[in-house]
């Protein structure tokens, strides 16, 4: 009974010195308990640097599969990391960051025609996109949008743009009562049909482009509405221009 007795009290002690070492020596080792880090703020730095950066900490990473879009930013520069800067991890510890698309997403435009030029601003940078030059030509609505430009090209609704894209805007100024005569463009090059159109406190509308022996390439064949016509300032002015088959 007592070699018994020693026995058990010699594996209760090496139970509890073996339970000591796995507790304080072994597993504070095997997690490197103690270690921390703070990690650094990767906003804005290349992924290269950002890279650099977390291999000089200690860090491992990893790529997000999702994007986002900056155009502020370099292509590729890190936009988002998980943990958040500053924050207290293990060394070794993965963190994850989002890059910025090297292309930008596509949007489909809004229509901003006939809505007040003090929305404009808000639906814009809600889409993620940019306010560009406002042109102001006679019409009797009053800062309320008669047309919108991408790359001075009129666009509508649906018209695919690129996130961060300028949109240039035609504005109405509130004076477009006037009674005018639309001039006669029938013959003239292009160029100075549309220089006299607007100079007419008119605008420029569809273009079209026809095949015709009868005059030059370039030149207006016919207009709508026609010479002389009573217009209000503002009124928009269609013109058929003959094309240049070579």
């Amino acid at each position: 009974m007592k070699k018994i007795l020693i026995n058990l009290l010699v594996i209760i002690g090496m139970s509890v010195f073996l339970g000591f070492l796995f507790l304080k020596v072994y597993l504070p080792m095997y997690t490197n308990h103690g270690e921390s880090v703070s990690v650094p703020d990767l906003s804005g730095y290349t992924y290269d640097e950002g890279v650099e950066i977390m291999e000089r900490a200690g860090l491992k990473y990893e790529v997000s599969l999702d994007s986002g879009f900056n155009t502020d930013l370099k292509t590729y520069a890190i936009l988002k990391q998980i943990p958040q800067a500053n924050a207290q991890v293990k060394t070794g510890k993965t963190i994850y960051i989002t890059l910025n698309a090297k292309n930008p997403p596509m949007l489909k435009m809004p229509n901003l025609v006939n809505t007040h030029l003090k929305n404009v601003q808000e639906i814009l940078a809600n889409m993620g996109l940019e306010r560009g030059d406002i042109v102001y030509v006679p019409d009797i609505a009053s800062n309320v949008v008669l047309e919108q430009k991408y790359r001075g090209v009129k666009i509508t609704e649906g018209f695919e743009v690129p996130k961060g894209a300028r949109i240039d805007l035609v504005v109405g100024d509130g004076m477009g009562n006037q009674i005018l005569e639309v001039p006669n463009l029938k013959g003239m090059e292009e160029v100075d049909a549309e220089f006299l159109i607007l100079g007419s406190s008119l605008r420029v509308g569809s273009k079209h482009y026809v095949d015709t022996d009868s005059v030059g390439a370039g030149k207006i064949l016919r207009q709508s509405p026609s010479a002389n016509t009573k217009v209000k300032t503002g009124e928009i002015v269609d013109i058929w221009i003959a094309k240049d088959n070579f």
